[in-house]
């Protein structure tokens, strides 16, 4: 499923939606170049989650955890540059935890990731600075196609 936004406002708002649908467990993959606006889509997901603290980019650190009920944990893979460093970080508990995790650059750590997932690639649009093209994938068996189905309708209608 393809969903176009115009500016940073609307991945943001896009991003809320989804928050609102996720549920305890629930396990995101977003892929897109640096500016792309991973983060800013994140942050959307915060607001949806109830979450009201500042979401940053957690390059440096790694992990930021945001609590609420569920909790957010967004890891940002970009800066890990060998597969030993992996273990140390104790991924699993947040794979299978009772949060919602958003991951950033997940290609770095493919072979740690479990098999469902959703997976959201951004795209920036050529010549139209803000506008990006997010494409949703529900990977493997757990209900993710049917949270995009009611995504999409939120999207379309504008709720």
């Amino acid at each position: 499923m393809q969903i176009e936004t115009n500016n940073p406002q609307q991945t943001k708002e896009l991003g809320r939606a989804l928050g609102g649908l996720l549920q305890k467990g629930n396990l995101l993959l977003i892929n897109g170049t640096l500016g792309a606006g991973k983060t800013t889509f994140i942050q959307g997901l915060a607001l949806g989650l109830g979450i009201g603290a500042t979401v940053t980019s957690p390059t440096f650190t790694i992990i930021h955890e945001y609590p609420g009920n569920p909790p957010l944990y967004h890891i940002d893979a970009y800066r890990i540059e060998r597969e030993t460093e992996i273990p140390e970080l104790g991924l699993e508990e947040y794979f299978y935890g009772d949060g919602i995790t958003a991951i950033e650059w997940p290609e770095k750590i493919t072979a740690w990731l479990p098999e469902e997932a959703m997976e959201i690639k951004i795209d920036k649009v050529m010549n139209q600075q803000d506008k990006r093209v997010l494409t949703f994938t529900a990977r493997g068996k757990k209900d993710y196609r049917s949270l995009l189905k009611e995504l999409k309708r939120l999207a379309s209608t504008g709720d």
